[in-house]
C-alpha cells in the first residue's frame, strides 16, 4: 500500500515541478515573442514616420507618440520637428526624384537619420517600403527610398487601408516564412504621390530564434522531467520512511496478537464446552455458557479476519492460483446454505450460465479463498433478506472473464454508504450494515481483499428497498484447454 501512495506522491511532485517549468518556459517564450511583436510594430511605424517626413505629410499624433517610444527603447530622444512651413510642391518633386541634397528637405526640421539608423538597427535595416496608387498599383521609381522588395504584398491589406486608413497583418512569404505588413493610406491631398503606402518586415530571423527556443526549453524540459522524476521518487520514500515502519510495527502487533489471542480463545471455549455438559439443558447457567460459546466464536472470526488482512497487507498470503470449475463450487456452497435458507424461508435459487455449448465456467482462483468469500456473501445476503425473500447464486462466463453473481431482495443499501462498504470496520448506521462478520464490519473488507489478491473484481450495487447485488469478476480459462485424441 505505502508502494502506491509512494508512486503517487512522486507523481504528484513530478507535476508540480512540470507545471512549474511549463510556466517559465511558456511565460519565457510567449515574454520574447511580444517584445519581438511590440519592437517589430515600432520599427514599422518609426520608418512610417520617416517616409512621411519625405514626403511632407504630417504624421498623426498616434504615430508620432509609437515613434517617440521608438527613440525611448533605444535610449534617445525623438527629435522636434520645426513649426516650418510646408515643401513648396516644387522642392517635394525635388525630394521624390532622388535628389541626393545632403541636407534635402523635410516637412519640418527633422534630421533625415534613416540611413544611419539603418546601418547599426537590424529591424530597420529589414525594413521594406512600396508605394500604391488609390487603385491599389504597385509604383515605380517614385523614390529611391520607397523601394523595397516585392515577393510579400496583401490586396486585402490594401483594401483595407483604403476603407479604415491603416491595417495591420502578418503574412506568409511564397517560402513560408512570415511578413508583419503596415499599410497605411495618405490623405487625399496628396494624392500627387502615393496614395498608399505599405511596410513590411521579415520575420525569418525573429522565427529562427523562437524555433531554437523553443527546441532548448523542450529539451530542458525533457532532462529536468528525468531528474524531477528522480527527485521526487527519492523525496518521497525519504518522507514515507516514518510511515512505514508505523505500518509494520501495526502489521506486526495485529498479526501477533491475532496468533497469540486464538490460544487462550479456543481454551476458554474448549472449557465452556466441558463446563456445559453437566449442565441441563434449560437453566439460567446454561444460556450462559451458550452465550460464552457464542462470543468465543464471534471473537475467533474476528481474529481471523484481522490476522488474514494482515497477511494480504503484508503480501505474505499464500493463495493458490488453480483452475476452479464455478458449478461444483457454487453447488457445494448452495447445499451448505440450503437448510438455513429453508429454516428462514428464504428462496435460495442457484444458476450457471455457459459462455459456450457443453462449456462449463472454469476460473483462474483459489479454491479455499473463494469458497471464503462466496461463504460470506452469501451468509451476508441470508442475514439482511426478510422471510418470503429471494437469494440469487448465479454465474456467467464472458469469453475470458467470468462473474458470480449473489443478489439478494433485502432492504438495501443508502447510497451515501455505498462508497464506504468495503471500508473496515465500517458498519451502515442504524441497520447494522455489517459484512457477514457477526457486526466487525470486516465480511465486506476481507471479501473484497481477498477478490483482489486472486487478480479479479468484487463490486456492489444496492438500492434501498430492493436488495443488493454483489458481482465476482475473474480470468477464466477453458475447461479443456488441450483435448486429445483419447479425450475426444
Amino acid at each position: 500500500m505505502l508502494s502506491a501512495l509512494r508512486v503517487r506522491l512522486t507523481l504528484l511532485y513530478l507535476g508540480i515541478g512540470l507545471a512549474f517549468l511549463l510556466l517559465v518556459g511558456a511565460g519565457s517564450y510567449g515574454l520574447l515573442r511580444g517584445y519581438y511583436r511590440t519592437s517589430t510594430d515600432l520599427a514599422l511605424q518609426h520608418r512610417l514616420v520617416g517616409e512621411l517626413h519625405r514626403l511632407g505629410v504630417a504624421a498623426p499624433s498616434a504615430l508620432t507618440a509609437a515613434d517617440a517610444e521608438w527613440y525611448a527603447t533605444r535610449g534617445r530622444s525623438a527629435p522636434t520637428p520645426s513649426n516650418a512651413a510646408p515643401h513648396e510642391s516644387e522642392d517635394r518633386d525635388a525630394e521624390r526624384s532622388g535628389g541626393d541634397d545632403g541636407d534635402g528637405a523635410h516637412g519640418g526640421e527633422r534630421p533625415d537619420e534613416s540611413a544611419a539608423e539603418e546601418s547599426y538597427d537590424g529591424d530597420l535595416a529589414v525594413i521594406f517600403v512600396r508605394p500604391f496608387s488609390v487603385d491599389g498599383e504597385p509604383l515605380a521609381g517614385a523614390s529611391a527610398n520607397l523601394s523595397g522588395p516585392s515577393s510579400v504584398s496583401s490586396a486585402d491589406a490594401l483594401t483595407n487601408a483604403l476603407a479604415a486608413g491603416s491595417d495591420w497583418r502578418t503574412v506568409r512569404a511564397a517560402d513560408g516564412t512570415g511578413v508583419r505588413l503596415l499599410t497605411y493610406r495618405i490623405p487625399s491631398e496628396f494624392f500627387a504621390g502615393p496614395a498608399l503606402l505599405q511596410l513590411g518586415r521579415p520575420l525569418d530571423d525573429q522565427e529562427r530564434v523562437l524555433r531554437r527556443l523553443l527546441a532548448v526549453l523542450l529539451g530542458l524540459g525533457s532532462v529536468s522531467a528525468l531528474l524531477l522524476a528522480g527527485a521526487g521518487w527519492w523525496v518521497a520514500g525519504r518522507s514515507l520512511q516514518p510511515a512505514e515502519r508505523a505500518w509494520r510495527q501495526q502489521q506486526a502487533f495485529v498479526a501477533n496478537a491475532s496468533h497469540e489471542l486464538r490460544t487462550p480463545l479456543t481454551l476458554i471455549r474448549a472449557s465452556a464446552e466441558v463446563l456445559g455438559r453437566g449442565l441441563p439443558p434449560a437453566g439460567e447457567h446454561r444460556a450462559l455458557i451458550d452465550d460464552i460459546l457464542t462470543e468465543c466464536d464471534h471473537t475467533s472470526q474476528l481474529v481471523s479476519d484481522l490476522l488474514l488482512l494482515s497477511r494480504l497487507d503484508a503480501g505474505q498470503l499464500d493463495m493458490r492460483r488453480e483452475p476452479v470449475a464455478v458449478a461444483v463450487l457454487i453447488g457445494d456452497v448452495a447445499r451448505q446454505f440450503g437448510r438455513l435458507a429453508a429454516t428462514h424461508d428464504i428462496d435460495l435459487a442457484v444458476g450457471e450460465g455457459h459462455a459456450g455449448v457443453g462449456e462449463p465456467i472454469v476460473v483462474e482462483a483459489d479454491p479455499t479463498r473463494l469458497r471464503q468469500v462466496l461463504i460470506a456473501l452469501l451468509d451476508n445476503a441470508m442475514r439482511h433478506t426478510p422471510p418470503k425473500g429471494q437469494v440469487r447464486l448465479v454465474a456467467r462466463g464472458d469469453g475470458d472473464r467470468a462473474t458470480i453473481v449473489v443478489a439478494d431482495t433485502g432492504e438495501g443499501i443508502a447510497p451515501e454508504h455505498l462508497p464506504h462498504v468495503f471500508e473496515r470496520f465500517y458498519r451502515a448506521g442504524p441497520t447494522d450494515r455489517d459484512s457477514g462478520d457477526g457486526g466487525a464490519g470486516l465480511g465486506l473488507a476481507v471479501a473484497e481483499s481477498l477478490v483482489r489478491a486472486m487478480g479479479g473484481r468484487l463490486t456492489l450495487e444496492s438500492e434501498p428497498g430492493y436488495g443488493t447485488r454483489v458481482t465476482i469478476e475473474l480470468a477464466a480459462r477453458p475447461a479443456n484447454p488441450k483435448r486429445t485424441t483419447m479425450d475426444a
